[in-house]
């Protein structure tokens, strides 16, 4: 057991962390920017370290503050909430490699589940049922054509760093295909400094279930059950629901077991939570098998 944990982040996120923390007799660290130097989360900390000026680039992402106020603090491990630095793989291994312990998803984990194409890959390698296309980036609207050929429109063709929406184009017959491509090239390395795009079917109308994975460093992996995120708008989701109302008994245990498979890798080994998407069709269609899409830290 920890007895000082740094929480690098701020607000809410961090003091909910800080409560977890409190209950298990763990002392917590605090980092702040100037303007947060009386924000709740400093206050509920028993200790707190600025970091830095206003803008976060140069506080709450500024690495090497962080880890100097861990050092200074003398803590055991640092905890990185979500947002922020809880998905950098850089700042993970640097992490890792000191003499903290990371809290979160291992920093291999983070670069290969990262890429939407390498998490495709990595969820086929573990046998768990992702919806048809490639796994691999596409090169060119030539390409896109010969992937709808194959498995029919509409096909969407998605950013590999993407996510929220952005860098998701729909396309519904081979006269957009050009354009689409265009488009879903150009918002990846607008929104994720990332211009690979690869190319999947469709699913129209689905539902879209998530589950929440816990993993440690001995191979232990559980799934603490599903939430059904299937109300959007753009692509961002709007409510949460757990569990879903949508899922059998049999389809529950069935996506359950699919995401703790995915999440059984020697690559996502961690002892934080992880989010595991999947989706299912909608009842008026019909369920179907899990379709895991992508899995990321959260």
């Amino acid at each position: 057991m920890f007895s000082k944990v740094l929480v690098a982040n701020r607000g809410e996120i961090a003091v909910r962390v800080m409560r977890a923390c409190e209950e298990l007799g763990v002392r917590t660290v605090a980092v702040y920017s100037d303007p947060d130097r009386d924000a709740g989360h400093v206050r509920y900390a028993d200790e707190a370290y600025n970091v830095g000026p206003a803008r976060a680039a140069d506080s709450y992402l500024d690495q090497e503050a962080v880890l100097d106020a861990a050092r200074r603090a003398d803590a055991d491990a640092v905890h990185p909430g979500y947002g922020f630095l809880a998905e950098n793989a850089e700042f993970a291994r640097r992490v890792e490699a000191s003499e903290f312990t990371w809290v979160g998803p291992a920093a291999d984990a983070m670069e290969r589940l990262g890429s939407k194409t390498s998490a495709r890959s990595a969820m086929r390698e573990a046998g768990v049922p992702v919806v048809p296309g490639t796994t691999d980036p596409v090169e060119s609207a030539a390409a896109v054509a010969d992937v709808a050929d194959e498995f029919g429109y509409p096909v969407a063709i998605k950013a590999s760093g993407g996510g929220g929406g952005r860098g998701l184009v729909v396309v519904e017959g081979p006269a957009e295909v050009e354009e689409a491509f265009d488009t879903a090239v150009r918002e990846g390395e607008a929104y994720f400094d990332d211009p690979r795009v690869y190319v999947e079917k469709y699913v129209d109308r689905p539902r879209h279930v998530e589950v929440q994975i816990l993993a440690d460093h001995h191979g232990n992996v559980r799934h603490l059950g599903e939430r059904d995120c299937t109300l959007q708008r753009r692509h961002q989701k709007l409510i949460e629901e757990g569990p879903s109302p949508a899922l059998s008994d049999d389809l529950r245990s069935r996506i359950g077991e699919a995401a703790r498979r995915g999440s059984a890798r020697p690559t996502t080994r961690t002892p934080a939570p992880s989010s595991f998407s999947s989706s299912t069709r909608t009842p008026t269609t019909g369920a179907s098998a899990p379709t895991p899409t992508s899995t990321s830290s959260r």
